[in-house]
């Protein structure tokens, strides 16, 4: 296995994993491990937005290669549309199909004053973008020291300008001032948006540590000794987050910094693992399962978000959706967690096979 191939295992990983947590069959009946944190506190399920961006910075690495002895304008010109493409497929996701359903049963537009700005995409476009043009003009030191200032300078805001409570933090304050109520995430119960302006400072963090890992890895073979000091970072960025969290506590949705660290040094655990298993072990693992959904990563997380989006819009009787209609009529029967599963398991599973068609007609769909 190459150490691109790695990778995509790696991202492949965290694609069929997001498409479980985001479409079990009935939220009220879903395993704890599969929820997010309600507020401070880790569960699995944490772990996949950031390993993500993880993904990114993996990806950098190679991307970067091609453009070695190329203009600056050149380069810029490129970040920008892909930053551009990723924030408008994540913007229209939210408000498509431009219609919802109301209480009594009727259509009525989504006017644009009540769509959803920020979002897990238009992250991933943000991070890139500001990760991207830093690691064109830095070296790995300054990108070390950087990565150490946003962490820091993002929990001297927090700390400064509010607390750690979900109507008190700064991030929300600033995201009420310039963006609006309306434009805020609403599943929390008040308006906050867990993608938040504020918060992607840290993130940025995730892809600039997934960069320098993979600078690193490609540096040389992978030996033993690689994978053993990998392994010693990661343990050693969970133990910092565990003392980190006692003042500034791990939070997904506030994406703390001491979260950054806990993500990472998860992300570099599993990376380790997977490079040991092929590449070092007696007997290697075939990650092919996984390769299939990597190659074509964001092709399938909007698949799966869109036909998630469809199936919840489209009624097959009153008041009960196909995605419901599904779930209840060929799921249900199982029991309720065990269904609630099963349907996420067989959704993510479509959505795979698709995957699979393109990658044994070698189609990859990039942005």
């Amino acid at each position: 296995m190459k150490r691109f191939e790695a990778l995509d295992a790696f991202r492949g990983m965290t694609i069929f994993f997001m498409i479980i947590v985001n479409t079990p069959g009935d939220w009220r009946v879903t395993f704890s491990p599969l929820l997010h944190a309600q507020w401070h506190g880790f569960t699995p399920t944490d772990l996949v937005f950031p390993s993500f961006l993880f993904a990114v910075g993996n990806a950098l690495v190679f991307a970067n290669r091609k453009w070695e002895g190329r203009p600056f304008a050149a380069y810029f010109g490129k970040v920008f549309r892909r930053t551009l493409i990723l924030f408008l497929l994540g913007y229209f996701m939210y408000w498509i199909p431009f219609y919802k359903w109301t209480d009594t049963g009727s259509l009525i537009p989504i006017h644009i004053s009540e769509t959803r700005i920020l979002g897990v995409l238009q992250r991933i476009a943000l991070c890139y973008f500001a990760a991207a043009l830093m690691i064109r003009f830095l070296s790995e030191r300054a990108l070390w020291a950087w990565s150490a200032i946003f962490l820091i300078g993002y929990w001297i805001i927090l700390s400064a300008f509010g607390d750690y409570t979900l109507e008190g933090n700064a991030a929300l304050k600033l995201d009420r001032f310039l963006l609006g109520e309306k434009h805020l995430y609403m599943g929390e119960g008040v308006p906050f948006d867990p993608e938040g302006l504020l918060s992607t400072l840290p993130s940025i963090v995730n892809v600039l540590a997934g960069y320098l890992f993979g600078a690193y890895l490609v540096r040389g073979e992978i030996g033993y000794e690689k994978i053993a000091k990998t392994m010693l970072v990661g343990l050693a960025l969970l133990l910092a987050a565990y003392v980190w969290d006692f003042g500034f506590p791990v939070n997904k949705k506030l994406w703390t910094s001491s979260y950054v660290l806990l993500t990472v040094g998860l992300d570099l655990l599993v990376m380790a693992a997977i490079l040991y298993t092929t590449n070092l072990a007696a007997r290697k693992v075939n990650y092919q399962f996984f390769l299939i959904l990597g190659m074509n990563a964001l092709f399938i997380y909007l698949l799966s978000e869109y036909l998630a989006i469809f199936m919840h819009f489209i009624r097959v009787e009153e008041g009960v959706s196909l995605f419901q209609y599904t779930y209840r009529t060929g799921f249900e029967w199982m029991g309720p967690y065990v269904g609630s599963l099963a349907f996420a398991l067989a959704f993510t599973m479509v959505c795979w096979v698709a995957g699979w068609w393109l990658w044994i007609r070698s189609i990859y769909i990039k942005v």
